[in-house]
């Protein structure tokens, strides 16, 4: 009788619905590591990805899902394969975790607990698993299997504590915020200390708007960590088990700021390939926010897969080109200089008998936005290039952006990005080699669609604005309570009406990685037309 037991988790990236690929990559795991191992521990619905969402209501995709999985029931003879799937069972779906061994389907689990908040709606496709735990023994040793939102819930865990289990097996799809790891940590540590030992697989990659950051992770009996993968990385994490220790790599946790970057080169990457395009375009003004969307692509793609776009016009001040120009040449991408005059002077004079009835206004500048909108879109059409945005969260919240202008596009990396984090992850991207030029990161902001003109001449100063968006946006602050913390009452009324008249524009953006814990997409779901304030 082995007294150690050799455990894999399989920290992978697989894409929704595309369940011959998942199942391929499963498949040369457990056999390229099954002869080393004794278990084999994949994440939470690793065959069809996460999240299916309404894949899930289509026949078709539980038909493929049942004849993948007998491939790997087959392909299991010597080692135990641990495997998140959906499962349909007559007019039930099921979030399931299936134990594969000798050919056999030992243990089918069903997640008890359906997370239906924020990002998560999983009771709109599966139903509850009975109360009903999954255990297994190995080695004289009981396992327990669970997933995700079981641990987070009462109920599941306390059934497995009954059952006398030594170790538990948690498959995880658990989505990246800024503050999502201390939370598991601080969990796991706290379940762990019922003298159990606590093997977490957690999926990486990017998918739509959501981004998993791996990270999977075990526990000992005095929740300890012991054992971490790497971050945001695909990673075959291998570690041992005895009745009384669990041994293997702890890797290192990225700081906050080199996290926060990888995140949003994986989104991008992963975004990109997952769409089955190969190259992106980028309308590079001068600025911050186009600068680092730049270098992020670039990191994520490759210079020879991105194209930078400038399109100048008579308010285009000279060193805004002089600084693209420096970082179309660092960054060694291929570029297009397309002026927009004869574009905006052309549409000027088809609006002019309208146009001749009002003052000038912000529709003047908003047509220069919809003309660079017009080209990329050109561009794009034709090269089968996607756009990447570059509006920043703080830009977003307040509707300083121009609707079907620069916000028209494919994908946009900084969605979830504050202003005052723009500036951060710029300057640790100098870090590493310098990229942006200096100028870049002093110049006061602006939109550049009129004379003279700067951001902070209709907003409030980024690093009192960027406060005051985080406390209302992510930590649901009332006004009372930003009263309290020493901003003036009329400053945040007038922020709050701003963010709610501009609902209709985030509604018709493009979508981008979510990296905070409340982030415009999913987490946020603000009627478009409403009188609350």
């Amino acid at each position: 009788m082995k007294e150690m037991i050799k455990l894999l988790v399989a920290q992978i990236n697989p894409t929704v619905g595309a369940i011959d690929y998942n199942a391929k990559l499963i498949l040369d795991i457990i056999k390229a590591h099954s002869k080393q191992h004794d278990i084999i521990l994949f994440p939470e619905l690793a065959l069809s990805g996460y999240p299916p969402e309404d894949l899930l209501l289509r026949d078709e995709l539980h038909t493929k899902i049942s004849y993948e999985l007998k491939k790997i029931q087959r392909a299991a003879p010597s080692c135990h394969v641990i495997l998140g799937h959906p499962e349909k069972k007559a007019a039930n779906i099921y979030n399931t975790a299936s134990l594969f061994f000798q050919g056999k389907r030992y243990v089918s689990y069903h997640k008890q607990k359906l997370p239906n908040n924020g990002i998560f709606d999983e009771k709109r496709y599966f139903t509850e698993g009975e109360a009903r735990p999954g255990i297994f023994t190995l080695n004289d040793m009981r396992f327990g299997i669970c997933i995700c939102e079981d641990l987070w819930q009462e109920g599941p865990f306390a059934e497995l504590l009954q059952a006398d289990i030594q170790v538990l097996l948690a498959l995880n799809a658990s989505p990246f915020d800024q503050e999502k790891y201390a939370k598991r940590v601080k969990l796991l540590n706290k379940l762990s200390k019922n003298k159990l030992m606590i093997v977490y697989a957690n999926l990486i990659g990017g998918q739509d708007e959501l981004l998993f950051d791996g990270l999977s992770m075990s526990f000992d009996k005095t929740g300890k960590l012991k054992t971490r993968a790497k971050t945001l990385t695909e990673d075959l994490h291998s570690i041992t088990i005895t009745k009384n220790t669990i041994k293997g790599e702890l890797n290192p946790l990225l700081a906050k700021t080199e996290l926060l970057y990888k995140a949003l080169v994986v989104a991008v990457k992963d975004y990109v390939h997952k769409t089955k395009h190969s190259a992106v375009l980028v309308g590079l003004s001068g600025g911050i926010d186009s600068a680092l969307t730049l270098a992020i692509a670039v990191d994520a793609l490759g210079c020879e897969n991105v194209t930078a776009v400038r399109m100048p016009s008579r308010y285009t001040d000279s060193i805004s080109l002089i600084d693209a120009d420096l970082l179309i040449h660092t960054l060694k991408v291929k570029s297009y200089t397309l002026p927009i005059e004869s574009m905006f002077n052309a549409s000027l004079a088809t609006l002019h008998e309208i146009f001749r009835q009002h003052s000038p206004n912000i529709a003047e500048e908003n047509l220069q936005a919809r003309i660079r909108a017009l080209i990329l879109l050109g561009i794009s059409n034709k090269t089968n290039q996607l756009i990447l945005t570059t509006s920043n969260k703080s830009e977003l919240a307040m509707g300083y952006g121009t609707i079907y202008g620069d916000m028209a596009g494919a994908f946009n990396v900084l969605k979830d990005i504050y202003k005052t984090e723009v500036y951060q992850l710029a300057n640790y991207r100098n870090q590493q080699s310098f990229v942006i030029p200096e100028r870049i990161l002093t110049r006061a902001p602006s939109a550049e669609l009129a004379f003279n003109q700067k951001d902070q001449d209709t907003l409030p100063p980024y690093d009192r604005l960027d406060l005051i968006l985080k406390e209302l946006i992510e930590n649901r602050a009332t006004l009372k309570d930003l009263i309290k913390q020493g901003f003036q009452e009329q400053e945040i009324i007038n922020i709050q009406k701003t963010i709610q008249r501009n609902e209709f524009k985030r509604n018709q953006a493009p979508v981008g990685p979510k990296v905070s814990k409340v982030a415009f997409g999913r987490d946020w779901r603000f009627p478009i037309c409403n009188g609350w304030l």
